[in-house]
């Protein structure tokens, strides 16, 4: 299936996901508002050594780039892209509180009909289904109303804890990407998953579901 995009329009978002109630809480996935300033500065300043290892480098100052003041110029860049069908940017909450991002980008049409998805989870929520929940809504909604076929995720080899959540998921390794983006102030391998529409025909959720790791509602 090709998808056209209406000038100002996105298929899939914006949209609220969930709930999905995990080990840690009620978890929901939602588009990033302009009041998630503070919370969003909170976790990501107090968790600089949790999340710096893993994201690509970014000039300047960590506190400066993750204040609440600079909050604002991050979400109007994600709506921008979010309305010229290039990204689908969500916030998680566990139990109505910010625990992380989702973010779905380079989206491309067409025959392709592709994306990469990228995510980042405080430390007070890294245990207890998180992530996982939170990937598997946004990809299954991926699939399913925003028209996309295949989601890729990359990932440091370093990084233990998120390749067991793209594996609990049924993301397959394609392959090893050398020095493929710069992280921590050097460019780092990646390994490369993915997961296609074909490989969980009746989705992620009801995976997780089905094994007793989530509850729906």
């Amino acid at each position: 299936m090709t998808w056209s995009v209406p000038q100002g329009r996105h298929p899939g978002w914006p949209a609220h996901l969930g709930p999905l109630r995990v080990a840690a809480g009620v978890l929901e996935v939602r588009k990033p508002r302009l009041r998630d300033a503070a919370a969003w500065s909170r976790v990501r300043r107090r968790d600089r050594l949790h999340l710096q290892s893993w994201e690509p480098t970014v000039p300047g100052n960590w506190n400066d780039n993750n204040s609440a003041l600079a909050w604002p110029g991050q979400l109007s860049t994600l709506r921008g892209l979010a309305r010229r069908g290039l990204t689908l940017p969500f916030v998680i909450t566990v139990d109505g509180e910010l625990a992380g991002q989702v973010t779905v980008g380079n989206v491309v049409r067409g025959s392709l009909c592709s994306a990469w998805v990228g995510y980042w989870v405080g430390t007070h929520a890294t245990a207890g289904g998180v992530a996982t929940g939170a990937v598997a809504l946004v990809v299954d909604h991926c699939f399913a109303e925003a028209g996309l076929h295949r989601i890729e995720a990359t990932v440091r080899p370093e990084n233990y804890a998120s390749i067991r959540v793209l594996k609990k998921l049924g993301f397959r390794e394609e392959g090893l990407f050398r020095r493929y983006l710069d992280v921590a102030g050097g460019w780092r391998d990646h390994l490369c998953f993915a997961v296609t529409t074909e490989d969980v025909p009746s989705g992620l959720v009801n995976r997780l579901v089905a094994e007793g790791r989530a509850e729906l509602g």
